[in-house]
Parts: C-alpha cells; sequence; structure tokens
C-alpha cells in the first residue's frame, strides 16, 4: 500500500494505485467497510483493467490511521481527499462512492470540479439516515456507550446475521469514527447532497443491485434524469456480492 500524509491530521491515510493508461478512478467504500478489502476484485476485471485505480481507506477504517480529535463528518472526509487528489495532480477523474461513501464523493466531486469528468455512485445516501439503516441505529448510542459496548453489539448483530463481511471489515474501524460518521449521517449535509448531486454539472450515473429493487431513491432518481445501472445477482453489496457484474456497470459508466 502507499499513503498520503494529512498535515492537519498528523494522520496517513493509506491506499493502493493500480497503475493504468487510461484515466483515473478513485474508490470511496462506505460506513463500516475498506477499499483495500472492497475493491481489489472489482479494478482487476478485464473492462477496468486499463484505468488507473485507487482504492482508499477512508480515516477511521481498514488500514489508515484513526486520529481521536478528527471529527469524522462527511465534509471533512472530502476536504482532505481534495488534497489528496491536487497532491496526486489527478484530472480527469472519475470519483466513484458506495453507499455513505456516495455522499463523500458528492461533495468532492463538488470541490473538485475541474479535475472530475464523471461520478458513479452504487445505493448511495442522499438524504439524511432514517430507522432501520445501520448508520440510525448507531447514532441511537451515545458516543461514549458505542464505544463501551454498541460496537460489539453491532458486530456481534452483524454476524449473527450472516453478514459477516460487514462484520469482518466494521471491526477494522475506530468505534467513534463509526459513531461519528454516523451521527453526522443522521443530520445530513450542509447542503442537502440530493439536490448537491442533482445539481452537479458533470457525468453522472447511479447504480443499484438488482436484489435492493424496488427501491424509492431508483424511482425519484430516474423522475430526475439520473442514468441509472443495475448490477444482476447483488444487493446492497455489490462489490462482494458480483464484482464483475459492478466492474462492467462501471465500464458501461465510463463509455457513457
Amino acid at each position: 500500500m502507499k499513503e498520503y500524509f494529512i498535515d492537519d491530521q498528523n494522520a496517513y491515510m493509506r491506499y493502493q494505485d493500480f497503475p493504468g493508461d487510461g484515466s483515473p478512478i478513485l474508490f470511496i467504500h462506505g460506513l463500516g467497510c475498506a477499499g483495500s478489502f472492497d475493491y481489489g476484485e472489482v479494478v482487476s476485471q478485464e473492462c477496468l483493467k486499463n484505468h488507473r485505480c485507487l482504492l482508499i481507506d477512508l480515516l477511521g477504517g481498514g488500514y489508515s490511521d484513526k486520529p481521536e480529535g478528527f471529527d469524522y463528518r462527511v465534509s471533512l472526509h472530502a476536504a482532505y481527499l481534495k488534497s489528496f487528489v491536487e497532491s496526486l495532480d489527478l484530472t480527469k477523474l472519475t470519483i466513484f462512492g458506495h453507499s455513505l461513501g456516495g455522499p463523500i464523493a458528492i461533495e468532492l466531486a463538488n470541490l473538485c470540479l475541474d479535475r472530475v469528468e464523471k461520478l458513479i455512485l452504487s445505493e448511495p445516501n442522499l438524504d439524511a439516515s432514517v430507522s432501520g439503516s445501520s448508520s440510525f441505529e448507531i447514532a441511537t448510542y451515545s458516543e461514549k456507550d458505542f464505544i463501551d459496548f454498541g460496537f460489539s453489539k453491532v458486530l456481534e448483530d452483524s454476524q449473527i446475521s450472516g453478514n459477516n463481511m460487514w462484520a469482518a471489515t466494521l471491526a477494522q474501524w475506530a468505534p467513534y469514527a463509526v459513531h461519528r460518521l454516523s451521527v453526522n449521517a443522521v443530520q445530513g449535509g450542509e447542503q442537502s447532497w440530493r439536490q448537491l448531486l442533482y445539481g452537479l454539472k458533470l457525468s453522472k450515473t447511479v447504480i443499484f443491485g438488482r436484489n435492493s429493487l424496488p427501491d424509492a431513491d431508483y424511482a425519484s432518481l430516474s423522475e430526475a434524469n439520473i442514468p441509472l445501472e443495475i448490477v444482476e445477482e447483488a444487493g446492497h453489496s455489490m462489490a462482494w456480492e458480483n464484482p464483475s457484474g459492478l466492474a462492467r456497470s462501471i465500464a458501461a459508466c465510463l463509455q457513457a
């Protein structure tokens, strides 16, 4: 892996940089996940192998540092990723964001409009989280209670429900990072992530797993004339459930 030093946090974000002569793609994972865990098989598919693919682990998760003084809200993740993009002098960039990585991708694209060519989202959080979502349930705890016993309960419940892959990646996160990002998900963005997405003047596509449908967001995005893609034989965790199908959908978005 490589690492990028974030000066104001005195912390390293770690990432994988897969070479390619084609335009670069930056992959931003969701809550409790990690780029290093999620997207290796996706970017190794033949249809994406010509692209330079950067798989990051957000601060707080995966192999990246987990500074206790960081707030972990969406806008602050987007801010250091903007500096990261500039430090690598990435241009004609495609940003991919999954789930709660979706609003990070949206805010990052808005910060880097001169460098970003396409935005691809997979089942993104576009509105404040509501009851029934993992982030909402996590945010019902105080930060202290989540650190003391809530985090271990979420891990145990995930394993009991058979969501072992998410439990494996979630276990690598700092509990306070999970909680603070979840609280922000419930608060929503300072500007609506949905409205920010609708207003972005660039190529954008949203991907859904077939097993996630019907989904209210699918209908609302279609009404807003946002192009949509479907990954067959997959639900929300499409990078794990059908990596080749997700890769093909991303490739189709790149050619649109």
